[in-house]
């Protein structure tokens, strides 16, 4: 509970008020440690001051943001991260956009990578036939409710498609009277997750349209775990997988339904298309120790910032370094 209204004020109000505490938090825990790379994923609690202050504890500092820190989705939860960005070495950001505006936010240093899958987490498992009766489905989506959602969802379901639905908030969704017929429970991780993703004959990907996704991690976890992938039609979908043979897209409720009940009717088709699938997936690197790669060979291809080119730490800051 305590964490759940410490998230809603962050959001809303953005983090600001708890960094002092969070400075103090990381100062108990680096004090005498140094490291290579300090590595913020998605650390949006970390300001300039904290981060001006890590940089004593490390040789290089790289940012990670999944989520897009410069749209309008999150409302205030990125305002630290943003002012904070020009400390690091180097920031890795995952959407076209925020090349651009990660630079215009002071940032040193900027790539641009795919979301990706994770080796192990997302690694197909060995089903019993309990487990997969227990997580068959006709049409997955696995995902939290977001405005843009609902309607998609229940036209679909009002158009016959047989939607299997586990997620958060969905009942927060006008729509909810026709959607909860699909609804299963909340959102799923762990095993769990994956064994839904891989007992459902094909999954849906859908986007954040807040987030101006074009692609999300969904769209390398759901082929790399074995299933057939039917996502929104764009140009980065379709710069990530040969359509129709490599995944399935749509622009519009009407074509998804098309295309969900031709592959449901044609297993042998589906089966192709999910092995090719994530057969692409492999040879793209969208894994998690491929982009990783990417990311640290990156960072060790430029020299480090120096700290005196930054401005200096006020000694009694909490992580000011230790004589």
């Amino acid at each position: 509970m305590v964490k759940k209204v410490i998230g809603k004020l962050v959001y809303e109000a953005g983090p600001t008020w708890i960094e002092p505490y969070i400075r103090q938090r990381l100062a108990a825990s680096l004090k005498g440690r140094h490291y290579e790379v300090l590595w913020s994923d998605q650390c949006v609690l970390i300001g300039s001051t904290t981060a001006l202050n890590l940089r004593h504890h490390s040789d290089f500092m790289v940012s990670y943001s999944i989520d897009d820190p410069f749209g309008t989705r999150d409302r205030n939860k990125f305002l630290l991260y943003r002012k904070s960005l020009k400390l690091y070495d180097l920031a890795v950001v995952v959407r076209e956009p925020n090349i651009t505006e990660a630079y215009s936010h002071g940032a040193r240093k900027v790539l641009r990578v795919f979301m990706s899958a994770d080796e192990k987490a997302h690694l197909p498992l060995m089903l019993n036939q309990e487990e997969k009766a227990r997580w068959s489905s006709e049409v997955a989506f696995i995902g939290t409710w977001m405005p843009e959602r609902g309607p998609l969802l229940s036209r679909l379901i009002e158009l016959g498609v047989p939607i299997t639905l586990y997620g958060n908030r969905w009942q927060k969704a006008k729509e909810w009277p026709v959607i909860k017929k699909a609804w299963r429970g909340p959102g799923l991780t762990g095993d769990d997750y994956v064994k839904a993703i891989q007992a459902a004959k094909l999954c849906l990907g859908l986007l954040s349209k807040g987030n101006r996704d074009l692609h999300t991690s969904r769209s390398a976890e759901i082929p790399y775990i074995g299933s057939l992938l039917c996502a929104e039609r764009t140009a980065e979908h379709v710069e990530m997988y040969h359509e129709d043979k490599e995944a399935v897209f749509w622009s519009s409720p009407e074509e998804c339904v098309a295309k969900c009940f031709a592959l449901l009717s044609d297993r042998s088709n589906r089966k192709a298309i999910a092995q090719a699938g994530r057969k692409r997936c492999l040879t793209n690197g969208l894994l998690n120790e491929s982009i990783m790669e990417t990311i640290l060979n990156t960072l060790f291809e430029q020299e480090r910032v120096p700290l005196h080119s930054l401005g200096k730490s006020e000694s009694h800051l909490p992580c000011a370094p230790s004589n």
